[in-house]
């Protein structure tokens, strides 16, 4: 009997082990010995990931890397299209070893707390841009080639990157915390590799979903009127 009922246990907890996902975003922190706090933020769709490094709190921009990945059991098979601070990375393939409990993540080195699930926000996944409003049409754009734009986000997290997978060359990358909220698509900027004085600005754009592209229209960083198509990234 005793055996029965622990066996049946463990097909009652089963599931909420299969439960769990990667899907989302992670943190974990560093300190050296002088003070510096250095964050690292994780973001993994279905399919895709990335991982921005930055000072806290000035958001001073370190690096970044990311790509595609497989899970496979306790591993995940790694492959790489853009990466900051080595361009040796790109193309590559690496196998990591990872446990996942209680929304706690240990991958390589470091230990991770979960952020968020990929909710409460309405655009969860990997967007490739795909297209630009100029003169009141949409003009389209190949998503195929190997010059890119993506936006990562998970629930609560984003970051854009723009990378050319051919030439393994980083070309720039922001991000930091967003909501979706009444159509209002709102993003408050933790790390800019291009300019830190933009950390800690928000920018609040409207957004619809059109046949599973999301169109998104305001004004730029700098002010300038900006129409944008982005199309779920599906390789």
């Amino acid at each position: 009997m005793k055996k029965l009922l622990l066996f049946l246990f463990g097909l009652l907890a089963l599931p909420l082990v299969q439960a769990q996902t990667l899907q989302g975003a992670w943190e974990t922190t560093e300190t050296d010995g002088n003070g510096l706090v250095v964050q690292h933020v994780l973001i993994f769709t279905d399919a895709h990931f990335a991982q921005a490094i930055f000072e806290k709190p000035s958001g001073k921009f370190l690096g970044t890397k990311g790509g595609s990945y497989l899970q496979k059991n306790d591993s995940l098979e790694l492959t790489y299209e853009f990466a900051s601070f080595n361009a040796d990375l790109v193309g590559s393939n690496k196998s990591e070893v990872f446990k996942l409990q209680d929304n706690q993540l240990e991958l390589g080195k470091l230990k991770w707390t979960r952020l968020d699930d990929g909710t409460p926000g309405d655009l969860h996944g990997a967007w490739l841009i795909s297209g630009r409003k100029r003169d009141g049409e949409i003009v389209k754009r190949d998503t195929s080639g190997p010059r890119k734009t993506m936006k990562i986000l998970s629930g609560t997290r984003f970051q854009w990157i723009a990378f050319n997978t051919e030439t393994a060359e980083f070309l720039g990358t922001g991000g930091g915390t967003y909501t979706t909220i009444d159509g209002k698509y709102t993003e408050n900027i933790g790390f800019f590799s291009r300019d830190d004085s933009r950390v800690g600005a928000s920018l609040e754009f409207n957004y619809e979903l059109i046949d599973g592209d999301w169109h998104h229209s305001g004004l730029s960083s700098k002010g300038d009127p900006i129409y944008e198509v982005w199309s779920k990234r599906t390789l």
